[in-house]
């Protein structure tokens, strides 16, 4: 088995019906996906997470599910499904899907039978109130789009909760009959073969609520039996987990307080995700090395999961008033370039003004930090956003692949497309698109790949122990590195403008043989004292410090 997969893989996030329509229905589809398999092996991805797949009403992009057990009919069939993760697997990628677990829709079967006959089998799947609750207007996830957390049914004649819209019901995850529930939807997918799921909203699955506190208690204890379930069903399968919550409360997501790592193995990084753009609207490397100093210790087996853009808005609300402003005015200026008050609904591209140096630099951070790189579609190629659509859809624009109507997504006339395609200005698709930048070396797209080429040499960014150097740079330049067995690899990134030169002396665990593995650009090579190290204004260098393979040719030097 390989036992540490998830740490090394690159992890590529996409939906089903905005990637590849295979049927000239305007709707991306499995057989679609199926067919664009090999452009993600030639990038190196290694895993697919797919974001809802489910039969759902569609309100709310597809979270809104009706049924677990099957794929929407107008994205295949279970069929197709099959067939995606037996190619998939020929390629060496493994599948992920979607663990929406927090909530149905309000037209499941469940959901209507429960407000149906207060004596109904699935009364208590749901979290009922007759009387009012006091906290109905508190603890709302979407401000502005949300007014309330319990809505009076007149089916029920009673109060129902829900943690994000009216038409998400919450399920009781206190009934034992629901966790049962959940670990045979696990184990329906595994047996498909799925690697694994990326559970959505986690503090809220294994929150308690009470209509009479707004302070939910939280049971820990059901991500162990979730992960006992899965390890059970799949020894190597993975839980990657959103949890957007603080310092002190993270190391539980991962494992007891023993710290016997027996929860969930992975968790996406919003602390650096957070950081990593304030870091980059002050061109300043003060709040990523502030967060490395402060990240919490996890076990051995978890993993954290790194991400610039992901399918949603950038959540800015772990930064101070200020520092939220800071990032407000450099990437999300206007209105409505930000949403709920306190993200931004654009695509990395456009929020650096389409600045290829800047947009090396962000993303050679992005997968050289501590954890596992994951990649939203269409960032390889530096897409844009459509601000005209509502909310997050203005990031869940159909994949670009070539020059032609809908950017080659579908054939299907453009008014039947599920989502319009981004046409005009730098970032339509005339300009951004696979076919074009596949032919270019110097196009973004090959720059992603030669850049996942080299992680690939570098397993000890993905699973060794990473150090900030303490060593005299300004404070827009970050220097760390990563030790393991396999070796130690030194990274260093400017976040501004101007060039520098480094002196960082000889550092521990250095080899003979110091050299760049990849760079902005040409530099001098580095010798073993690291002195006159030159970095060019939104620069950066990987330089591999030592190696197992050293060991290998000094034993068989003659001598």
């Amino acid at each position: 088995m390989p036992e540490r997969w998830y740490k090394e893989a690159v992890i590529y996030c996409l939906d089903v019906e905005t990637f590849q329509d295979s049927n000239a229905d305007g709707i991306g589809d499995l057989q679609g996906l199926i067919v664009r398999l090999d452009y993600l092996a030639r990038l190196g991805v290694t895993c697919i997470w797919l974001n809802p797949i489910h039969p759902s009403p569609g309100k709310d992009d597809g979270y809104d599910i009706t049924n677990y057990y099957d794929v929407h009919p107008r994205i295949g069939s279970l069929g197709d499904f099959a067939e995606l993760v037996h190619e998939a697997g020929n390629r060496g990628i493994r599948i992920l899907i979607d663990l929406v677990i927090n909530h149905s829709s309000i037209e499941h079967p469940w959901f209507q039978s429960s407000r149906s006959d207060p004596d109904s089998p699935y009364r208590d799947w749901y979290i009922w109130s007759r009387e009012e609750p006091p906290t109905r207007r508190q603890g709302m996830v979407f401000p502005g789009q949300q007014s309330d957390t319990w809505t009076y049914d007149t089916r029920a004649k009673a109060w129902y909760f829900h943690r994000f819209y009216d038409f998400e019901p919450s399920l009781n995850h206190s009934n034992r009959e629901v966790q049962v529930e959940m670990r045979k939807i696990i184990g329906f997918w595994l047996q498909l073969g799925v690697g694994g799921f990326r559970m959505d909203a986690a503090p809220f699955v294994i929150e308690q609520p009470s209509p009479t506190s707004a302070e939910a208690k939280k049971s820990f204890d059901m991500l162990t039996r979730f992960t006992e379930y899965l390890n059970w069903r799949r020894g190597d399968a993975v839980i990657l987990a959103e949890a957007n919550v603080g310092n002190d409360e993270l190391s539980d997501y991962f494992g007891d307080i023993g710290g016997s790592g027996n929860r969930l193995h992975m968790l996406f990084d919003f602390r650096m995700n957070c950081k990593l753009m304030l870091a980059l609207a002050r061109e300043d490397a003060e709040p990523i090395v502030e967060t490395l100093m402060n990240t919490p210790r996890i076990p051995e087996t978890g993993q954290w999961a790194t991400f610039l853009r992901n399918h949603d808005e950038v959540d800015l609300s772990r930064l101070t008033p200020s520092e939220r402003q800071d990032v407000f005015n450099a990437f999300g200026p206007r209105p409505e370039m930000q949403l709920y008050g306190r993200g931004i609904r654009r695509r990395l591209a456009s929020m650096l003004g389409g600045d290829r140096r800047r947009l090396e630099l962000a993303y050679s951070l992005q997968f050289t930090l501590p954890g596992t790189p994951v990649l939203r579609y269409g960032e390889e190629l530096g897409m844009g956003e459509d601000l005209s659509l509502p909310e997050r859809n203005a990031i869940r624009t159909p994949m670009q692949w070539f020059n032609a109507p809908n950017g080659g997504f579908s054939s299907a006339r453009p008014e039947d497309v599920i989502r319009p395609a981004v046409k005009r200005g730098k970032y339509g698709y005339p300009k951004v698109n696979v076919t074009e930048q596949r032919l270019d070396p110097n196009s973004l797209l090959s720059w992603f790949e030669r850049m996942i080429r080299t992680l690939r040499e570098c397993p000890e960014i993905g699973t060794g122990q990473c150090e900030v150097v303490q060593a005299a740079v300004p404070s827009h330049v970050l220097v760390h590195r990563f030790d393991a067995p396999e070796g130690s690899v030194l990274l260093l990134h400017n976040l501004g403008s101007r060039a520098v030169t480094l002196d960082l002396g000889r550092l521990p665990r250095t080899g003979a043989d110091v050299h760049e593995m990849f760079a902005d650009g040409p530099y001098p090579p580095p010798s073993s004292r690291l002195r006159d190290l030159r970095l060019n204004g939104h620069g950066y260098r990987w330089i591999r410090l030592s190696h197992r393979a050293e060991e290998f040719s000094a034993r068989s030097t003659p001598r």
